[in-house]
């Protein structure tokens, strides 16, 4: 329920945001629509054929409400019709004649009163349809709520870009899961942990930015895809975040957010307390804590009345956590999780708590057991408005690793699953690495739970156990690159994590189809040869890098990104591969090994446990083998590693050749600055292929049977 505080402070600054938002929109939309940070955006003008197709679309809009996202919907409407169709649409006080009609179902009610949706609409959901309004023809968007009304307007251009049919149409579409963020990890200084698409959009020199307007333009996009709230600064948060000064610097980029229906957030450091606050203790469960927090919470709100909270990382890699106390990580949200409530706000708990001192030597270590061991215990202890945000695999973001298995332990605590937009460890957006498919599979894998269908898409969006929040968290690190993270075609993951929060059954396939016609348009060739090149990315990656499940070969204590396969032994991060002379793999089995196995239910410990039963892809993840152990494939271990490596630097010099089909159908810009990256990628897959094959073989001594290299 919220608070009178709140909805007072909403109403005060929805009237002044509506003021200035009125004045500046015009200018704003223009000069983005237009520019080269537009992405999947671009609404290119269609040829005349295709804009014959659309000939009976209405040329006015009616706006039923008053908001500024509403407003927002109605000029981003106008600017997609303008620049794609090359036809003004004009605003019009009521509906007059045939024309689009734009509003929630409560307003829409009030001029079509017999006019219902076929189905429940949810928050944030819209309908798309065609009806007789007032004895004319109107083509209607309408949704639950105002920014429900602004998606409905981004899926009908995206129709309109792609060519699709919006004659008589009739669609309802609700989000998969009501959390639907993405986090950046921005630092104040303007430096981005693992982002690889130059500075912060939102900080520099140690405050906010003066120029917003990439921030305006990240809040546009990330609307586009149903995105509905952001969390501006890094999971390592500086304290300083939360002193009122700050605060009233970061209302600014919520300012920028809010016309696009997106709420920001902010990650704080659990020790504040004491280390701004003036308090000698951050004690979770301390009276003078609880307060601290719930001041601080009232204060930021009255700044800003749409904030959607907070993201915490404790007693992880240094940070200080609630163990300094002897309390629980639950007690640790709870504090957090009662001062939001009032005001509407969750917290965000990481669940990616581990010891980065680990002794090595001791083979009953695992770091891929921490999360489930240091959450499962505390299930039904956690806040109804606090989230255990889960890393997609129990280690860090590898190119394969199996679900976490935590996602199957917590019954009655919210989830979120967090997943990887930046690529820290597939290439850091200078490989081409498209992460939907991996994603799909692990919101797709069934986690069995008592023995029935529960895919972790549904434990993670609450439909399971009947959580009341919960869904899908993106870790973006998008710059002020043009690009916005660094690559024309990484922009490909951002666009897919949207997709997949609001809709994780769609395929792979659909998703990449869209994205390639929104971008560089619906040139047949163009768009099988793009699609086909992000489709057989990841395999081919991972066929150059990280072999069978083995984790990271990369390296872990330098830029996470060149080959680096020893780097991850004998030290305290955990993120071992065992490899020695007899053999190489983890074994995390119940009857000899870590025990992590156990952590799942039993009919995926069955599938893990036997070598019989454990797949190829994910053996060294679970089992230390010998090199010449054979796999399902009827390979050894040994040679499906130099023959991957090098059937996927073979592969990537193909990816050279096949955009080189594309010259003179891609903007020369574009054509020159991919295939200089395709280039480049095959260089490194060499470089990667040459350095894993040689570890391998001086590891194992067992030579190549085809006798590609010699050591």
């Amino acid at each position: 329920m919220r608070s009178p505080f709140y909805r007072f402070n909403m109403l005060r600054i929805v009237l002044a945001e509506l003021i200035l938002f009125l004045f500046a929109m015009p200018v704003f939309a223009q000069a983005t629509a237009g520019s080269e940070t537009a992405a999947w955006l671009r609404y290119a003008a269609l040829d005349s054929k295709a804009v014959s197709s659309y000939e009976t679309l209405p040329t006015v809009s009616v706006l039923l409400g008053k908001s500024p996202v509403l407003q927002t919907a109605q000029r981003e409407l106008a600017t997609g019709v303008e620049k794609m169709l090359g036809r003004a649409l004009k605003s019009s006080g009521g509906i007059k004649s045939s024309a689009i009609v734009l509003g929630t179902i409560r307003d829409l009610h009030n001029v079509a009163p017999s006019l219902k949706p076929p189905n429940l609409l949810d928050a944030d959901g819209y309908w798309l349809t065609t009806a007789q309004i007032r004895h004319t023809q109107c083509l209607v968007i309408t949704a639950a709520n105002d920014r429900g009304v602004l998606y409905g307007v981004f899926a009908l251009l995206s129709k309109i870009a792609r060519g699709e049919s919006v004659r008589a149409i009739n669609e309802v579409q609700n989000p998969y899961a009501p959390i639907r963020w993405v986090n950046q990890w921005d630092n104040l200084d303007g430096r981005i942990e693992r982002g690889y698409g130059g500075p912060s959009i939102f900080f520099a020199d140690a405050k906010v930015r003066s120029d917003l307007t990439r921030a305006g333009e990240y809040a546009r996009l990330l609307a586009s895809i149903g995105i509905n709230g952001c969390t501006i600064n890094n999971v390592n948060a500086a304290p300083v975040v939360l002193e009122d000064d700050f605060i009233a610097q970061a209302r600014r980029i919520a300012d920028a957010f809010r016309p696009w229906g997106v709420q920001i957030s902010m990650s704080v450091d659990l020790s504040s307390p004491k280390l701004i606050g003036g308090l000698d203790t951050f004690d979770p469960i301390d009276s003078r804590v609880a307060e601290w927090w719930r001041k601080k919470v009232d204060g930021l709100y009255r700044q800003i009345p749409d904030f959607g909270g907070f993201v915490v990382k404790a007693d992880s890699e240094g940070r200080s956590g609630p163990s300094a106390y002897g309390r629980t990580h639950a007690d640790a949200a709870n504090v957090i999780a009662r001062a939001l409530k009032p005001h509407g706000g969750v917290v965000f708990y990481r669940a990616f708590v581990y010891n980065h001192h680990l002794d090595w030597r001791d083979p009953k270590n695992d770091r891929a057991k921490a999360a489930y061991d240091n959450f499962h215990l505390l299930d039904g202890k956690f806040d109804d408005n606090a989230i255990v945000q889960i890393k997609n695999g129990p280690i860090d973001f590898q190119v394969r690793e199996p679900v976490s298995s935590l996602f199957a332990g917590l019954r009655s605590t919210n989830e979120a699953i967090e997943l990887q937009i930046t690529q820290e460890y597939t290439g850091q957006q200078k490989h081409l690495c498209f992460l939907v498919p991996m994603w799909k599979e692990v919101l797709d894998f069934d986690m069995r739970v008592d023995g029935r269908s529960t895919p972790v898409k549904d434990l993670v969006s609450g439909r399971v156990f009947h959580r009341p929040v919960g869904g899908f968290v993106g870790v973006a690190n998008v710059g002020l690159d043009a690009t916005w993270l660094g690559s024309p075609l990484a922009m490909a993951n951002l666009y897919g994590f949207g997709r997949l929060a609001w809709n994780p059954d769609l395929s792979s396939e659909t998703i990449i189809d869209e994205w390639t016609r929104l971008t560089f348009g619906s040139e047949p060739r163009v768009v099988k040869t793009i699609a086909n090149l992000q489709l057989s990315s990841w395999p081919v990656y991972e066929s150059y890098t990280g072999p069978l499940g083995a984790g990271t070969l990369t390296n872990i204590v330098g830029n996470h990104y060149d080959p680096g396969p020893q780097s991850s032994e004998e030290n305290g991060w955990g993120q071992w591969h065992r490899a020695d002379h007899q053999g190489i793999g983890m074994d995390r089995t119940m009857a000899t090994g870590t025990g992590y196995i156990g952590q799942y239910p039993p009919e995926v410990q069955k599938v893990y446990e036997s070598l019989a039963a454990c797949p190829d892809n994910l053996l060294l993840f679970f089992h230390h083998v010998p090199y010449a152990y054979v796999l399902h494939s009827g390979k050894t271990v040994i040679q499906h590693v130099y023959d991957s490596h090098y059937d996927g630097a073979e592969r990537v010099r193909g990816f050279v050749a096949q955009w080189k089909t594309l010259e003179g159908r891609v903007d020369p810009e574009r054509y020159r600055d991919i295939l200089a990256r395709f280039e480049f990628q095959a260089g490194e897959a060499v470089k990667w292929r040459d350095t894993i094959c040689n570890w391998m073989y001086g590891l194992s001594g067992i030579p190549d049977q085809k006798g590609r290299f010699r050591p």
